[in-house]
């Protein structure tokens, strides 16, 4: 039981270290927009540094990014990026989803 528990931690941690530097290299790569799909009032409070605002509910109606375009897509805990993610690929979109924003090391705005 310890061993199966060492080894989900180990493989835990450096799933993370490779998300990291994952969405690092495709930021080198390709041209790409961030969009926080979180509400506005979340948006104003703090948000990525260049990040646009267009709330998850919304954003199939109103999105007006090229598709050549890699959109990098995040949220308060993971869960609206998550429906943003499917959303966004769906319409043929190039999509990576950071997840929450507690965990993206990125520049952040806070107000």
């Amino acid at each position: 039981m310890k061993k199966v528990f060492i080894i989900f931690l180990c493989t835990f941690l450096f799933c993370g270290c490779e998300t990291k530097a994952e969405y690092h290299k495709l930021m080198e790569e390709f041209d790409y927009v961030i969009v926080d799909v979180r509400t506005s009032e979340e948006y104003l409070e703090e948000h990525v540094k260049d990040a646009i605002n267009i709330p998850y509910d919304i954003l199939e109606d109103n999105i007006n990014i090229s598709k050549e375009k890699m959109i990098f897509v995040y949220c308060y805990s993971g869960g609206r990026s998550k429906i943003a993610y499917e959303t966004l690929t769906k319409m043929g979109y190039k999509v990576y989803d950071l997840g929450a924003i507690s965990k993206i090391d990125l520049p952040k705005i806070t107000n």
